[in-house]
């Protein structure tokens, strides 16, 4: 889903076309580290939680892209997606928040991809390969939910894996390294816990108000229309994340003894595990 900083990483990775589906933590920006330090009681959910980022660690394969006679094409996307890499918009099927993309070859070391669904811009990025051929840059903007704030950032990963002979620089394996940046509102969430009723929200424009007996209800501004549940596990929470029926996202989160939000997402898409802590503002 797109609530946490994780879901904002992972939405991104998909909506900006980058070669991740993770959403890998959101960045070691400082508006995140300086988040406010008011100390939460042990299982008080209530407030407004800021991802810090320099607690992030995230479990997850490669990331695999290929520009070359003339195509882009992300293997490691979840689906899998090819598109002609001539600037124009070609249609996509199976991702979830776009069913278009476009990729330009800007030139030797970058490449800009775009995404729309419909008609609309619903993210875009600029990647490019340092001198060395060994990191990778991607800056992007997340725009899929309608009337709600751009979400802003960069990150970076290194080379695991060398470029097919005759491919452009940016084809390769490659594993995340660090989050540059992230707008606070792709790292921010506000939950509220009402009787049985926990309600989330978040200034990148999602929100939902789900019973603790794990029904599922919608997640109100996703484009994607994912649904979430959610139980009471022990002194924490489980948040399921569904589209279509299938079960895409699993997340655990509980406040911990010393006032920190602990959170373990599983992207059961494409296997990837994220965990990380938030600060309560």
């Amino acid at each position: 889903m797109r609530k946490t900083f994780v879901a904002a990483l992972a939405a991104t990775s998909i909506l900006v076309l980058s070669a991740c589906n993770k959403q890998p933590a959101p960045d070691e920006n400082a508006a995140a580290e300086n988040a406010g330090t008011e100390t939460a009681a042990a299982g008080d959910i209530n407030g407004t939680w800021v991802a810090d980022l320099a607690s992030v660690q995230i479990d997850t394969r490669p990331d695999e892209i290929l520009v070359q006679n003339g195509q882009y094409e992300c293997k490691t996307c979840t689906p899998p997606y090819k598109v002609a890499a001539d600037g124009a918009f070609h249609p996509v099927s199976g991702q979830p928040y776009f069913d278009s993309a476009s990729v330009k070859v800007v030139d030797d070391k970058t490449i800009q991809r775009t995404g729309k669904k419909g008609d609309r811009v619903t993210g875009d990025s600029t990647t490019s390969v340092s001198a060395d051929g060994n990191t990778l840059t991607v800056s992007f903007n997340d725009s899929s939910i309608e009337n709600a704030p751009v979400v802003k950032g960069s990150y970076t990963e290194t080379r695991v894996g060398p470029a097919p002979a005759g491919a452009h620089a940016v084809s390769g394996q490659w594993k995340p390294a660090k989050i540059e940046n992230v707008s606070a509102e792709g790292l921010t969430t506000t939950y509220a816990l009402d009787g049985d009723t926990l309600h989330m929200s978040s200034p990148s424009g999602v929100s939902f108000d789900a019973k603790l007996d794990g029904t599922d209800t919608p997640i109100k501004g996703d484009p994607a229309g994912t649904m979430a549940s959610v139980k009471k596990v022990g002194e924490g929470y489980e948040e399921t994340d569904k589209r279509d029926g299938k079960v895409v996202g699993v997340s655990t989160f509980s406040v911990g003894a010393d006032g920190k939000l602990n959170v373990v997402y599983e992207n059961k898409l494409d296997g990837s595990k994220t965990t990380y802590s938030a600060n309560k503002q």
